[in-house]
């Protein structure tokens, strides 16, 4: 059996949470897929801290897909991962990359691999979508609970 180290959160690059308005926190990954599990760490921390456990799933499944596309397709050595809380029930989950290559929602047979990626962040989250920026881009997505009381 072989074992393997568990990744840590690199020295001096720890998660910086919003000074000011909205409850938020970001961090700056390597572009590598082992921040995926970084990720995930970090998504199940924030919202557990926000009192949100009931979004942890779909917000697991979303983050990982996000960093996972932007490890795959985008440019440079870095990634940077948002969490925010934009509601009482509702939080939105950014990677923000140097690649101005916007990601497309595509149609995948059953034997293709790869490139579900998209359809598990329609499938998992309320809206999403992308902000072209001057040097890459920021692909998100808005998890939320259902409101009390809806059928």
């Amino acid at each position: 059996m072989t074992t393997r180290a568990v990744p840590q959160m690199p020295e001096g690059t720890g998660v910086v949470p919003s000074a000011v308005g909205v409850p938020a926190y970001n961090h700056l990954f390597p572009r590598e897929a082992e921040s995926a599990f970084l990720v995930r760490q970090l998504v199940r921390t924030v919202l557990e801290t926000w009192h949100l456990p009931q979004l942890v799933e779909d917000a697991v499944q979303v983050a990982s897909e996000l960093v996972a596309n932007a490890v795959d397709h985008a440019r440079g050595h870095c990634i940077r991962f948002t969490m925010t809380r934009t509601g009482d029930r509702r939080v939105r989950i950014a990677v923000v990359d140097k690649s101005r290559a916007e990601p497309i929602l595509r149609a995948v047979s059953s034997s293709e691999e790869r490139g579900r990626g998209l359809a598990v962040v329609d499938a998992f989250s309320e809206q999403w979508g992308v902000d072209p920026l001057p040097w890459g881009k920021r692909v998100w997505a808005e998890c939320a609970l259902p409101v009390e009381g809806a059928q």
